[in-house]
């Protein structure tokens, strides 16, 4: 019994603390303090240090031969970012980091510099090296990240409650309710009709079938889309069968291919909602949109 409560303190401290973390994707706008310069960033859990776009370095009043000596001296190196912007800085060395790489192994200088993303500003080492030749001048770290950020690799965008989403197969742009609770997606359907369609709802997946949608403000559309499989939906009225066909949905431009189940929705709000199936591994929900 001990220790089972004692698990459950550890699994509930272990989602709090995550809670508490913010959510960056896997490329982020960051700006370096000390340069003023803003850069494009490459977010990368592999690497324990962040590294900065550095060249023309230089230790003031010399340089020993050993890296490790000049830690506590002053260098002095030029940044630059993606669009050309440079900026010559100095700081104090206050270690050197050894990095292995598909190039071998390397010796950098570390100073520390204040990096700034979405407002927020943390101090931490930064290993300096010539970047010019790689596509991100700035590469963040597990150092800055630790205890902060949780990685969405995904770069999932956020959506409010309601929002407007676009099925191409339609032409029509619907004011839909974004449904978490809901497994699938649901559009408006009437008059539908199936090519050589039986009684028996099962026998009629993999044929063509015709049917009306219509959005919020009245514009409709007849679709011609093929029945891909049936779905069992239980609500509050009890349970039904419904055909799904695959559309493609999305914010306008956006869109992907996705499955839709069918029911006449004439007397709901929306005329269509978003469930899992769509959200899921592209989406966050905040209702306070």
């Amino acid at each position: 019994m001990l220790k089972r409560l004692f698990l459950c303190s550890i699994l509930l401290s272990i989602s709090a603390t995550a809670a508490e973390k913010e959510i960056i994707g896997p490329t982020a706008v960051m700006s370096v303090e000390e340069a003023g310069l803003s850069y494009e960033a490459r977010i990368d859990t592999g690497a324990a240090n962040t590294s900065l776009n550095a060249f023309d370095i230089d230790i003031e009043g010399g340089s020993a031969k050993k890296m490790k000596d000049n830690v506590g001296k002053t260098i002095w190196f030029t940044t630059k970012n993606a669009k050309g912007e440079q900026k010559r800085l100095s700081a104090k060395i206050v270690k050197t980091s050894t990095v292995s790489n598909s190039q071998g192994r390397e010796t950098r200088y570390m100073v520390a510099l204040n990096v700034r993303f979405d407002g927020k500003s943390r101090k931490v080492n930064v290993n300096l090296r010539d970047r010019e030749h790689m596509d991100y001048k700035l590469l963040i770290g597990r150092n800055w990240l630790k205890d902060r950020y949780i990685v969405d690799v995904a770069e999932k965008r956020i959506i409010g409650p309601v929002a407007p989403i676009s099925i191409v197969e339609t032409g029509l742009i619907f004011e839909t309710r974004i449904d978490s609770g809901a497994v699938e997606n649901s559009l408006h359907a009437v008059d539908l009709k199936i090519e050589g369609g039986v009684e028996e709802m099962e026998l009629n997946v993999g044929k063509m079938l015709y049917f009306t949608t219509e959005n919020e403000k009245g514009e409709s559309h007849r679709v011609h889309a093929r029945i891909v499989e049936t779905s069992l939906i239980r609500n509050a009225q009890g349970s039904e069968v419904r055909y799904m066909v695959e559309l493609n949905v999305g914010e306008p431009g956006l869109e992907y291919k996705v499955k839709v189940n069918l029911r006449d929705r004439s007397k709901m709000t929306n005329k269509f909602l978003i469930g899992r199936n769509w959200l899921q591994g592209h989406y966050l929900v905040d209702v306070s949109m």
